[in-house]
């Protein structure tokens, strides 16, 4: 049984060989021993990407996928996330992915016999979005060793962000972070936006999390598309071989703009697809 519930628990030679698993899906990898397994996706906040490349992860595998919908369930009674994950283990599932608001909820899970992938918790860890983050940066470049690459935005509320800052530096990466000042949480060493556009080899942009924040952002959308968002303008001015990357969702004419979100730099949706096969990789990892 392999939980995954943080990438600071997986050694360097671990994530390689995640990464190098999904590769092999992706070229036409099958897998036949998941086939039947019973998983059920328990999404305590709102995913489209994460929850939804899940169940498409699933399908490819064949298990027999269930979602989990806390309004209609015992939790609206007052059951504790440990009954309610203890109850999927008691029924029969094999497997659980979580998403919750909580940070490190798993420390509360001990005692479960089943495996757990964490879809994300709080503002602390999303280990498969890394994942998947790193996949597509060796698609693109072929290692990791040496890269320059620059966190933009809302770093404080980002667990994307917290969780790539750490890994990415294991793994030989030069990280930084910009964006707006209240922002800054001290995670990594801060770039002025406008030098990260001409040095770095990949900018990640980070969605302004407006749900999250105790206060009021200073700068209107306006303001923010034009100090720290990418415009055309600004994406020719990045090296010829850098990449834009964006976990999604994003705000469109906050962050980024209309005409950047696909243009010839962007790996935003190629993100999406490599999320798939790097949780079906996961998957693969927590049942065999």
């Amino acid at each position: 049984m392999e939980n995954l519930f943080s990438l600071k628990e997986l050694s360097v030679l671990d994530i390689h060989k995640i990464i190098n698993n999904a590769l092999e899906f992706k070229k036409g990898k099958t897998c036949k021993s998941l086939a039947g397994k019973k998983v059920a996706n328990l999404f305590f906040e709102p995913s489209t990407r994460t929850h939804y490349s899940f169940v498409s992860a699933e399908a490819n595998l064949g298990m027999v996928v269930v979602d989990f919908n806390k309004e209609t369930s015992s939790v609206k009674k007052g059951e504790s996330l440990y009954d309610t994950i203890k109850t999927f283990e008691a029924v029969g599932f094999d497997v659980v992915v979580i998403r919750h608001p909580q940070n490190s909820y798993f420390n509360q899970l001990q005692g479960i016999n089943i495996p757990i992938l964490n879809g994300g918790d709080g503002t602390e860890n999303h280990p498969t979005q890394s994942l998947l983050d790193l996949m597509t940066i060796k698609e693109e470049y072929g290692h990791f060793e040496g890269l320059k690459c620059a966190i933009v935005g809302d770093i404080r509320h980002s667990r994307v962000a917290h969780t790539n800052i750490e890994v990415m530096q294991r793994l030989g990466m030069e990280v930084y972070v910009s964006g707006p000042k209240e922002f800054d949480d001290g995670a990594g060493e801060y770039i002025d936006f406008e030098k990260a556009l001409t040095e770095m080899d990949i900018i990640m942009l980070l969605r302004v999390q407006y749900e999250r924040h105790g206060y009021e952002i200073q700068l209107s959308k306006e303001e923010y598309l034009k100090e720290y968002g990418l415009t055309m303008d600004k994406v020719n001015r990045m090296k010829n071989e850098a990449i834009i990357m964006h976990p999604a969702p994003f705000n469109r004419k906050t962050e980024i703009d209309d005409d950047v979100v696909e243009c010839s730099k962007s790996r935003i949706f190629k993100q999406m697809t490599n999320g798939v096969y790097i949780r079906m990789a996961v998957l693969e990892r927590a049942l065999n």
